[in-house]
């Protein structure tokens, strides 16, 4: 089950920001809709393979699982007709770990900083350079996003 919420991100704030070296992903879905997603992802040079279901607040069924870096990339080739290029910055803060996705390409512009939690209810505390929150807008899912590229 993963369980996330997903926020804006204060731009002045995050440049400012001491941040570790980011991560290339480039992802694509093979199947994008309410029901399910199931997407191929590269990160770096390792290939992965995910399956979600439908989002229900926000927690959903999740599977993932790594897959050769060349299947990935003719499962994109082959099969993707969009893809979403980003880079990912882990940061972590007050025992949580954010990811923080600075998307490239048409969606230049759009930081995204998520955090995944053990339960939905869960207490954490917001960095600074974290904005309002958008867990709930379908607007800022990653499977609805690929549609703006």
């Amino acid at each position: 089950m993963e369980i996330e919420r997903k926020f804006l991100v204060d731009k002045t704030l995050w440049k400012k920001l001491l941040k570790p070296s980011p991560s290339r992903i480039v992802q694509a879905y093979l199947v994008n809709s309410a029901e399910k997603t199931i997407r191929i992802r590269i990160k770096e040079k390792k290939g992965y393979l995910t399956i979600k279901g439908p989002t229900h607040g926000i927690s959903r069924a999740e599977f993932e699982y790594e897959i050769p870096i060349k299947d990935a990339e003719e499962l994109i080739s082959t099969f993707a007709e969009k893809v979403i290029e980003k880079f990912r910055y882990e940061i972590s803060f007050k025992n949580h770990l954010w990811e923080v996705d600075v998307f490239m390409g048409k969606l230049e512009g759009l930081y995204l900083a998520e955090i995944e939690l053990n339960s939905e209810d869960e207490h954490f505390e917001l960095p600074e350079w974290v904005g309002e929150e958008v867990s709930t807008d379908p607007n800022y899912y990653n499977s609805n996003l690929i549609h703006k590229v």
